[in-house]
This record gives C-alpha cells, structure tokens and sequence, in this order.
C-alpha cells in the first residue's frame, strides 16, 4: 500500500497519543465535570476533528494554509481564543461551586453534543496538529506509492483510531476517579488545575511561530 515501517508508525503514535496536551484535558474536564458519557462525547469529537487534519493533509489544503502566513495566522489566534475561553469557561464553573453551599453542587450539565462539538473545535482549530500530520505522516510513506492521499488517509486514521481509543480510555479513568475522590475539594482544585492548563494552552498557541 506505500507504507513501509507500519508498526514503528503505530507505536510511534502511540506514544505521541498518550502526551498530555489540550485534547486530553478536555476529555478530563468533561468526565470530572459531568462522567464519563461527557468525556466519551469530547474523546469522539477529538476524533472527528482530527479527521478534518487527516483528509486535509491529504488533498494538500494543510501545506497550502501553513505556505500562508496570514491564513496560519487566522487559524492560530482562532484556536487560541478558543482554548482560552473554554479555560476561563472551565475556572469560572470551578468559582460557581465554590461559593455554592456545602457540600459542593455538581457542574451545570452540558449536553452531550455541545461537548461533542467542543471536541471537534479544540482539534480543528489547533494549526499545530497539521503541522504535525505534514511532519511526521511523509516519513512513513514510500516514494513510490501508488496514491499518497491514500496513504495519507491510512495512516491517519491508524493514528485516530488509535488516539480515540487511549482517549475513551482517559475520559473512563477520570470519571471514574472523579466519582470515587475522596474530597470535592480536590475534585474543584482538579478542575481549576484543567482550566489554568486550558488558558496556558492557548496563550501558547498564541505565541507561537510555525516551527
């Protein structure tokens, strides 16, 4: 098919899959925030919008946006903004709960298609996981393959099932401890931890070239 070092690629993302990143703190919020099912729905939205870098690295749209200053630009301080705001989203919940009566109430729920599409945004709108499927999905590809957009998309969605699953996987660990935390105080310091990350991210994202 084009491919040559399939399971060197494989373990390769893997490894790339499980580094923490904003993808993973998202799960996390959500399935502390609201359990697991919320963290599940963020994981698969994570997933989606990581086919959009896939199909687009495929058919060149992604090399034509980074040849593109200002288009980068745009898609940066989009996906910024937005990493940023669901930060500030995340600790203003936090302060909610924390001036509610004793004990602590619950997050205000959140459906589970609006986090679904928070997913989607927060990995479409990172320019740097183009730049990553531009880098690293060619190094694994034959010169000589019959259809690279094939091979593109093959490996990619290699690395999306793959990332989905370790993703499900978070989204039920943390649920699970959020569930069982032996005090909300450390629940609401999680969370506040999460959103801190959030804005991090974004001001990150923000500052940054397209190395």
């Amino acid at each position: 098919m084009g491919i040559h070092g399939l399971w060197l690629f494989i373990l390769a993302g893997a490894l790339l899959n499980v580094t923490p990143g904003p993808d993973m703190a998202l799960v996390i919020a959500r399935s502390t925030q609201h359990g697991p099912r919320a963290g599940i729905a963020a994981a698969l939205g994570i997933g989606v919008g990581t086919f959009f870098h896939i199909a687009a690295a495929a058919v060149g749209i992604s090399a034509l946006i980074l040849a593109s200053a200002w288009a980068f630009t745009a898609v940066k301080w989009v996906g910024a903004l937005y990493l940023i705001y669901l930060g500030i989203q995340t600790l203003r919940a936090t302060f909610s709960q924390a001036q509610a009566a004793a004990p602590l109430v619950a997050a205000a729920p959140a459906s589970l298609a609006q986090i679904f599409r928070q997913g989607v945004l927060t990995n479409a709108l990172n320019p740097k996981v183009a730049i990553f499927f531009l880098a690293f999905l060619p190094q694994f590809v034959d010169a000589d393959a019959p259809s690279t957009a094939m091979v593109f998309l093959t490996l990619g969605l290699i690395f999306d099932v793959v990332g989905t699953l370790w993703n499900v996987a978070v989204a039920l660990a943390a649920g699970w401890l959020a569930a069982t935390a032996p005090s909300q105080r450390l629940k609401l310091w999680l969370e506040r931890g999460i959103g801190a990350l959030f804005v991090g991210v974004g001001v990150k994202l923000a500052l940054s070239g397209r190395d």
